[in-house]
């Protein structure tokens, strides 16, 4: 089983890795996989990029994606669980999609933050999109 997680670094991913990890470890650890992804929206970032330079940009993002991926990371060198990462920019519902398909994964796991019913029926979320968008199945852990 190939399994993608998204993270961002908060307490919700990390329960997302860990769930996972457990969901690995109920099968034969050594034929099946994490990885990890982290995306980052440059769409805010455009006026940013016009005067540092994308490459500073990217490079801030990579720098971040690198520090949000370390506890996941750290958890999971201490299994048996093959494991790796991946770090995107762009529009990151579409990017997990995206990567979720062309990698062939089997189950994209996600936190979902848990904002009010509102506030996601107004703005709508991360998860929600993957949800609606995944062709494969999405678990998400609160």
């Amino acid at each position: 089983m190939k399994i993608l997680v998204a993270t961002d670094g908060s307490k919700y991913a990390m329960r997302s890795v860990k769930y996972a990890a457990k969901l690995i470890g109920l099968l034969r650890p050594a034929k099946h996989s994490i990885t990890l992804i982290s995306v980052h929206d440059t769409t805010g970032l455009r006026l940013a990029s016009s005067f540092l330079g994308s490459k500073d940009v990217k490079a801030y993002l990579h720098e971040r994606s690198t520090k949000e991926l370390d506890e996941a990371l750290t958890f999971l060198k201490a299994t048996e669980i093959k494991h790796c990462t991946v770090i995107r920019t762009g529009h990151v519902a579409q990017e997990i999609v995206k990567f979720a398909k062309t990698g062939k994964f089997d189950l994209v796991v996600l936190g979902s933050k848990g904002r009010s019913a509102i506030a996601d029926m107004l703005i709508g979320s991360v998860a929600q999109r993957v949800l609606a968008a995944a062709q494969q199945p999405v678990v998400l852990i609160k």
